[in-house]
């Protein structure tokens, strides 16, 4: 799996945003395309260097396919996926 592929989530280690966790909805030279489903949104997705972000060893599935058949993806679809995550991912430190 590359790393910073389509679907795949990833957090902010720079910025005023950091430790935010996101979404990669696109990429594009050396920058991906972000979305956390509130505060950037699909229609106003954040650009990162992808040196300031970490990669997360996580991937939505169903995003991803969505994602790369250039499907409408919602921002709540979004917010959904992150949330689960985190959910998961708190079981796991349990």
């Amino acid at each position: 799996m590359e790393r910073y592929e389509i679907g795949s989530f990833v957090f902010s280690k720079a910025g005023h945003d950091i430790g935010t966790i996101y979404l990669i909805i696109d990429k594009s030279a050396g920058r991906l395309i972000l979305a956390d489903g509130k505060q950037k949104t699909q229609e106003n997705p954040k650009v990162k260097n992808v040196k300031h972000v970490s990669w997360i060893n996580y991937c939505d599935e169903a995003l991803k396919k969505k994602l790369e058949a250039k499907q409408k993806v919602t921002d709540e679809e979004i917010k959904y996926a992150i949330k689960c995550y985190k959910h998961t991912k708190i079981l796991e430190e349990v």
